[in-house]
């Protein structure tokens, strides 16, 4: 740690990674943290570095990924919606389709009543509770996700060729332990 104006930074070079770390990246978000850095040199811009990447990231594979999808006409949370009813294997309620898929229900309705347009999934009313529907994928829609799967999991995987096995588990260990943490935080928040 470095003291810079009273305040303690971590010791860092100017281009975006700590001290020791291997070569400074190079990325947009680097640029970023270098422009904060001159602007607030003693505030602490990693979590930046973190969020920043990750955020950038993730709006780059929605912007790449998912071609398989484009192909088949059905959009990232559409197919999450038929995904979580095939891989749970029975029907689900729309309110439970919502916690799956991590989406409000308002999205779930408008998309549900999409995919039911296309013949993709069926709605049933609840016996006991009128207010109640049941959601299940139809023969077509199973076919559809169960075709999708290989050639969407190929691409994924062709995204991430760009790191080596090693750096795709570690990646994929660390991005668990914080999701891991972060629901457990948010889940508290919540209660």
């Amino acid at each position: 740690m470095t003291a810079t104006n009273g305040a303690a930074t971590p010791e860092s070079d100017r281009t975006g990674t700590r001290a020791g770390t291997g070569p400074a990246p190079s990325d947009t978000v680097a640029a970023v943290v270098r422009q904060w850095r001159a602007v607030h040199p003693e505030l602490d811009t990693g979590p930046m570095e973190v969020i920043g990447r990750i955020n950038r990231c993730s709006a780059l594979l929605q912007q790449a990924e998912d071609a398989p999808l484009r192909r088949a006409g059905l959009s990232r949370p559409e197919f999450d919606l038929l995904g979580a009813l095939r891989r749970t294997g029975h029907e689900l309620t729309p309110g439970e389709l919502a916690r799956e898929t991590f989406s409000s229900g308002a999205a779930v309705t408008k998309r549900l009543k999409q995919l039911t347009e296309r013949g993709l999934v069926e709605r049933r009313g609840d016996t006991r509770d009128r207010r109640v529907a049941h959601v299940r994928l139809t023969d077509a829609g199973r076919d559809l996700v169960d075709g999708i799967l290989p050639e969407q999991l190929a691409y994924e995987t062709a995204v991430l060729s760009v790191l080596d096995p090693e750096g795709q588990s570690g990646l994929a260990g660390l991005l668990g332990e914080l999701l891991g943490r972060l629901e457990g935080r948010m889940h508290g928040l919540r209660a």
